[in-house]
């Protein structure tokens, strides 16, 4: 017990460790409140019409694409379709018909509405005559957003990784693991103190990161909890790898980045591209990929076909502590 409780005091101490253990925490804050903002009018079209000069019912039809604003002033349309924060597209009387105005500097998408709102008005009154369907907008921010609070779930679960290396590091340095080697402590006693800092920091990193990003269902609270503690476990553990083949601070610093980028581009390139293919099997060897799958599964409440996910961390789990038992168990006798 005072061995756990002086391995929680070497991490408070470490300021590196407690802006790991921080930082997800905080991008989970700011995920959140870029999801409360409405960006739903960034894509909306925009009309500058001049006062009197079209219809009531052409207004109406502006209206069913986007917003219509009245200016009274020729100039001041202008001045307005010339403003470079806006997207404005000018609109005016041309006999019959309608004509567009816009200063150049607009986004590809409203030019090309803006070339081709002549012709749509003039296919008006026979389009009258069709039913039209109008389907739901995705929601594409939404998804992209999924994607980030899994990716930031991601480094938050596997925080132990940096909190175990470092503090094994720093022993190294400090001439504490020569103390280590001659205390009176079994090596199960050594890998549970080593262990179990990075397990509990990385689990309450991903605890408040997950119950900031998400408003999961009571059904899949449960879920996401085996994630997390699977996931820490097997961090855990590969921090332990990560300090005992690592020399100096600067080089175990350059395997948790390394290790770090392969636990998010693995799983993310494998999931955008959306095949199941024999490569995309094989980054399973990968635990985050089983990881960031389960999080989608239940960001997209689909948490049905979540058992895959851990069942393939469980195995992970058991791998990687086994791997190092073995390792630690022939160098101490090796040694």
């Amino acid at each position: 017990m005072w061995g756990l409780i002086y391995q929680l005091k070497s991490v408070w101490k470490d300021k590196f460790c407690i802006m790991s253990f921080l930082l997800p925490i905080i991008v989970a804050f700011a995920l959140d409140f870029i999801g409360t903002i409405d960006l739903s009018s960034v894509g909306e079209f925009h009309f500058g019409v001049l006062e009197g000069d079209l219809s009531t019912q052409t207004t109406s039809w502006l209206e069913r694409y986007g917003s219509v604003t009245t200016y009274k002033w020729r100039e001041e349309l202008i001045a307005a379709i010339n403003e470079p924060s806006t997207n404005l597209i000018g609109v005016e009387a041309d006999g019959n018909d309608i004509k567009t105005m816009i200063s150049g500097d607009e986004l590809d998408i409203f030019r090309q509405t803006a070339d081709t709102l002549p012709t749509l008005y003039k296919e008006w009154k026979s389009a009258k005559q069709i039913k039209v369907t109008i389907l739901e907008h995705p929601d594409v921010m939404a998804g992209f957003q999924n994607i980030f609070i899994a990716m930031t779930l991601i480094v938050a679960m596997f925080m132990g990784c940096t909190f175990n290396a470092i503090n094994i590091i720093s022993e190294k340095e400090n001439g504490v693991e020569l103390v280590n080697q001659i205390l009176p402590m079994t090596q199960s006693q050594y890998v549970v103190q080593k262990a179990f800092v990075g397990f509990i920091c990385g689990c309450l990193s991903a605890i408040f990161t997950a119950s900031i990003c998400f408003r999961l269902p009571p059904k899949n609270t449960l879920p996401m909890l085996i994630l997390i503690i699977l996931s820490a476990f097997v961090a855990a553990f590969i921090g332990l790898f990560i300090g005992r083949f690592s020399e100096s601070l600067m080089v175990g610093v350059v395997y948790i980045k390394i290790v770090m980028i392969v636990f998010i581009a693995v799983p993310l390139l494998t999931y955008l591209s959306g095949s199941n293919s024999f490569i995309s099997i094989l980054c399973y060897f990968i635990p985050s990929t089983a990881t960031f799958e389960g999080v989608m599964n239940l960001a997209n409440s689909t948490a049905s076909t979540i058992k895959k996910d851990i069942l393939i961390l469980m195995a992970h789990c058991i791998v990687w502590f086994v791997l190092y038992l073995s390792i630690s168990k022939w160098h101490k006798e090796s040694s």
